[in-house]
């Protein structure tokens, strides 16, 4: 009795265990992959906010609304301050105009969504690679030419590493350019 028993749960139960073990780790692994890089994340924003216009159309440089970009680690949130230096004069009676300008008149800051997020435990520099000349859409993708930005490129260790170890190859646009560090203390501090 014993063995027969033994015997059904390796023949048996064991095989189906491991399957639906294996068919789950696969499925969240995959179910989960945009979670985890952030490839195609859009998320709704407070003000329809148009890159293709501002920095395609208009030719807006980045670092005009991202101020902070050659000189922070972050590449900052453009105040609404910034928007309003245009749009006081520009624009002043559309709707998604009017409502920045009561985030203005109100003193309230726009409360973007992030959408390109390195993780917590990993420390990135935008100035170091900005004044490496390395062009924002070498990790944002051309931003000029989306109506709403969303995230193209993973920002995942591996993804970093292989630009690191590989800048010659990737960036050989950019005159000089010498392999990033790959140490594990270059990110995580």
């Amino acid at each position: 009795m014993k063995k027969s028993l033994l015997d059904y749960t390796l023949r048996v139960q064991l095989p189906i265990v491991v399957f639906v073990a294996a068919v789950s780790f696969i499925a969240t692994y995959f179910i989960s992959r945009a979670e985890r890089d952030g490839v195609g994340y859009t998320p709704a924003q407070p003000i329809a906010f148009s890159h293709k216009l501002h920095a395609g159309t208009m030719q807006i440089d980045c670092k005009y609304c991202h101020t902070a970009v050659t000189s922070s680690p972050s590449a900052s949130v453009p105040a609404v301050s910034v928007c309003m230096n245009c749009h006081s004069v520009a624009r002043k009676n559309r709707p998604e105009i009017i409502k920045l300008t009561k985030y203005f008149e109100e003193g309230v800051a726009l409360p973007w969504k992030r959408v390109h997020k390195v993780p917590d435990y990993a420390y990135f520099n935008h100035s170091v690679h900005v004044n490496k000349g390395i062009d924002c859409a070498n990790c944002h993708g051309r931003v000029e030419s989306m109506e709403v930005v969303q995230q193209v490129s993973e920002f995942t260790m591996s993804a970093c590493l292989n630009c690191h170890r590989n800048a010659p190859t990737i960036l050989s646009n950019i005159q000089g350019v010498k392999k990033g560090p790959d140490n594990c203390y270059a990110c995580h501090r």
